[in-house]
C-alpha cells in the first residue's frame, strides 16, 4: 500500500476544496510543480493530479501546469484526472509523459470508452468513482446519479482497469477521517485494486486504512492534511513501508 499526495489545480494554482465545492477553496500554492517536488522529496512514489476546471468544463483546462508537474517529477509517475472524455485526450496526456489517466464522469456516460482505453493503453487507465451516500457523483461532484458505486465498479472488473480511485465525497477535505466501512464494503465487492480517498487527516487514519490491504485497498490519496501539516508524508510512507 502506498500513500499518494493529491495536487488539485484550479486556475493554474494548487487548491483544496471542501466536499468538492468550487466556491469553497483554499489556495495552497501558486506553483504546482514545486508542490510535486516537495512531496517527492518526502517519499511520494506517485502523484495524483486533478484538473478541477477540466472536471467542470468537460475538457482539459490546466495543461500547462500539468506539463510542468510531469517535467518536475522526473521519474516519479503522475496520474491525471478531470475532464477526460475521449481517447484523444487520454493519448495526449500519455504522450506528454503522464503515467496513468483517470476516467471519472465518462465511466458512467460512456463505459465503452473505459474498455477501449484499457485495450489501447493497457495498465494505464484508472477509473475514478466518487460516491455520495453510496451513489455515484459526476461532473465535478455537482450531480449525484442513482447508480451505486459498487454497481459501476463491477462493470469494469474484466476490462483491464489498473485501479479504482474511490472517494467518499462527504468526507473529502473535511478532516473528519475516512469512511472506513464504505471503503471496505466497496473494496470487498469489486475485484479491482482500490485507492481510497476522502477524509484522511492524520496518522491514525493511515493506520486504520492500512488494515484494509487484505480487502483490496492498495493506496491512499490525501491532500488537505498534507498541506495543513496535520499529516507528515515521510512518516506515512515509512509506516506503510514497514508493514
Amino acid at each position: 500500500m502506498i500513500v499518494i499526495p493529491a495536487i488539485d489545480i484550479k486556475g493554474g494554482r494548487c487548491v483544496r476544496l471542501l466536499q468538492g465545492r468550487m466556491d469553497r477553496e483554499t489556495v495552497f500554492s501558486d506553483d504546482p510543480p514545486a508542490m510535486a517536488v516537495r512531496w517527492i522529496d518526502q517519499g511520494a512514489r506517485l502523484i495524483h493530479v486533478v484538473d478541477l476546471d477540466g472536471a467542470i468544463e468537460k475538457s482539459p483546462k490546466n495543461l500547462a501546469a500539468i506539463e510542468q508537474i510531469v517535467s518536475a517529477a522526473g521519474s516519479v509517475p503522475i496520474q491525471v484526472g478531470g475532464g477526460i472524455r475521449d481517447l484523444e485526450t487520454i493519448g495526449m496526456y500519455l504522450d506528454q509523459g503522464v503515467d496513468r489517466v483517470v476516467i471519472g464522469s465518462a465511466a458512467i456516460y460512456d463505459p465503452d470508452l473505459v474498455r477501449q482505453a484499457c485495450r489501447d493503453f493497457p495498465g494505464r487507465i484508472v477509473v475514478g468513482i466518487d460516491a455520495r451516500n453510496g451513489k455515484v457523483a459526476i461532473e465535478g461532484w455537482t450531480q449525484t446519479t442513482e447508480v451505486s458505486a459498487i454497481e459501476l465498479g463491477r462493470q469494469f472488473e474484466d476490462s483491464g482497469v489498473a485501479a479504482i480511485n474511490f472517494t467518499d465525497i462527504e468526507r473529502d477535505g473535511m478532516q473528519t477521517g475516512p469512511n472506513i466501512e464504505a471503503i471496505r464494503e466497496f473494496a470487498r465487492a469489486v475485484g479491482i485494486p482500490v485507492v481510497a480517498s476522502g477524509g484522511v487527516s492524520c496518522m491514525d487514519d493511515i493506520r486504520n486504512l492500512s488494515k484494509l490491504a487484505k480487502d483490496g485497498v492498495s493506496g491512499i490519496i490525501t491532500g488537505r492534511a498534507l498541506y495543513d501539516g496535520r499529516l507528515d508524508l515521510h512518516e506515512a510512507v515509512a509506516f506503510l513501508d514497514a508493514l
